[in-house]
């Protein structure tokens, strides 16, 4: 590992300081990527470099890109060092698990094997913890919460609230089950209502298209006299990878006065967000995806004061499970009243060195840098979206690739030749199989099924995550195998 990488790789509390140094050494090389990516000043889409990339002779949009990633090889080089994956597999599933890296093992395994001799219990609320985590996340340590994963958060959000009979929450068709059936729970107890906004896919989508869904859909909801409550997203979507745009969508809750719940289970490691600038009500994301942290670890970011951002009242909220209850009033202004995130995250004994571990994991996030995580991960997205485009044509993307708005890591196509396959579940299914099997660099990737509009049946696309351990040629092997298979299949 070379001296830049170890040097950011601290264990919280412990080791060294971020390195400044070293982020000055990579700060032209990031707003290199930034440009690219379209985040630059001035800069709202990739439309630039489309056009830059378009003339005779110039670099093609994927090659452009192929050269930021190549430019600061040495540094994620070493960054890949931090894991112990193995090398006979390319793991590109990270939307489902991803990998500890050792530091964050050797915490795990020490914490362990502390707590067990010294016949160790876990009460509390962590405080020290989320302390250290929070400011990574933007928010204060009363906000940031410890649960089980994704699907826990969502339930403490969603089943936590007072609903009323006859209120009506807006979501898509394209949510995940760790949100979906908590709505279903307070549907049948509370007879709660559901209004589900049908997702577009592919690329020829941008940020105001889902402005517009929302804002038409509560509209329209309202103008028949419902009573709209709140709105329910994914950022990104589990299914294609489109991140629906928080801060966008944020415009539609406090213009409509609603609650803000967002399914952010592949946020935390991927995106370098400012959850208290957001201001929504609820953020739930996993800690052993991108963040790299144990399995059983949720990061649940709940508004606990009132901001700029979003000055609305605190919605009124009940915790679920918990051995801590404060039965109080939440705050009308800019402190808080108790801490929340406590009572969420205390319910009985705690397995400590998970959450310890979760909080390495989280440190040499902070300490490599989250948006330069965040950047190095869209631009190996943005080079995978392009190669698709360029082999099997744009309109094979689930994914938008062209509003850096609705960027993922997530990327999910169609690979087959004939387009109708992706219907056939058990014809995709095989491909991500022999992904794995016939090709020597062991390709772990997965499908996922979703709605799309018009079509008869729900299509089966093929979903792939690059993270940290990857690299521009990962992609080149990774894309010239499922061109060879797709041909085959």
């Amino acid at each position: 590992m070379n001296e830049e990488a170890t040097s950011l790789m601290a264990a919280p509390g412990a080791a060294a300081p971020l390195d400044l140094s070293a982020v000055s050494r990579w700060s032209a090389k990031r707003r290199d990527f930034l440009r690219v990516l379209g985040y630059g000043a001035g800069a709202a889409t990739l439309g630039p470099l489309v056009a830059a990339c378009g003339s005779s002779g110039a670099q093609t949009q994927a090659e452009a890109l192929r050269e930021q990633l190549m430019r600061d090889e040495a540094f994620w080089t070493g960054v890949q060092g931090m894991f112990v994956l193995k090398p006979e597999k390319t793991y590109m599933n990270i939307g489902t698990g991803g990998s500890m890296p050792k530091l964050v093992l050797e915490t795990f395994d020490a914490e362990n094997r502390k707590k067990a001799a010294d016949s160790g219990s876990g009460y509390g609320n962590l405080l020290d913890l989320r302390k250290q985590v929070a400011p990574g996340f933007g928010v204060d340590a009363d906000e940031l919460a410890f649960s089980a994963n994704t699907s826990s958060g969502m339930c403490h959000a969603i089943l936590g609230l007072d609903w009323q009979r006859g209120d009506v929450v807006v979501t898509t068709n394209h949510e995940h089950g760790g949100g979906d059936t908590p709505l279903k729970i307070a549907t049948d107890r509370y007879g709660i209502e559901v209004s589900r906004i049908a997702l577009p896919v592919g690329n020829n989508q941008t940020a105001a298209t889902y402005v517009n869904l929302f804002d038409q859909r509560i509209r329209a909801l309202k103008a028949q006299g419902k009573r709209v409550r709140a709105m329910m997203w994914s950022s990104p979507t589990y299914k294609t990878g489109t991140m629906l745009p928080i801060a966008e969508l944020m415009a539609v809750v406090k213009a409509h006065e609603l609650i803000s719940i967002v399914d952010g289970a592949h946020l935390p490691g991927m995106m370098a967000y400012n959850y208290a600038e957001l201001g929504m009500d609820f953020m739930s994301g996993a800690g052993h995806k991108w963040q790299c942290g144990p399995g059983s670890t949720g990061i649940l970011v709940v508004r606990n004061k009132m901001r700029a951002s979003n000055p609305m009242p605190l919605p009124r909220w009940f915790p679920v499970h918990t051995s801590s209850y404060a039965a109080k009033d939440r705050t009308t202004n800019g402190t808080e009243t108790y801490d929340i995130a406590a009572t969420i995250t205390s319910c009985g004994s705690l397995h400590t060195p998970m959450f310890m571990a979760l909080a390495q994991a989280c440190a040499q996030w902070d300490g490599i840098g989250r948006k330069k995580i965040e950047t190095y991960d869209l631009t190996l997205s943005s080079y995978l979206k392009e190669k698709i485009a360029e082999r099997w044509g744009v309109d094979s993307l689930y994914s938008p690739k062209d509003d850096p708005k609705l960027l993922s890591a997530l990327t999910s196509f169609n690979p087959f030749p004939n387009k109708d396959d992706v219907m056939n579940a058990q014809k995709s299914t095989a491909f991500v199989a022999r992904m794995l099997s016939e090709y020597p660099q062991g390709f772990v990737i997965r499908n996922a099924d979703f709605p799309v509009i018009g079509a008869p049946a729900n299509h089966y696309g093929v979903r792939i995550s690059t993270h940290l351990w990857h690299d521009a040629r990962d992609i080149d092997l990774l894309v010239d195998a499922m061109w060879d298979l797709s041909r085959k299949i």
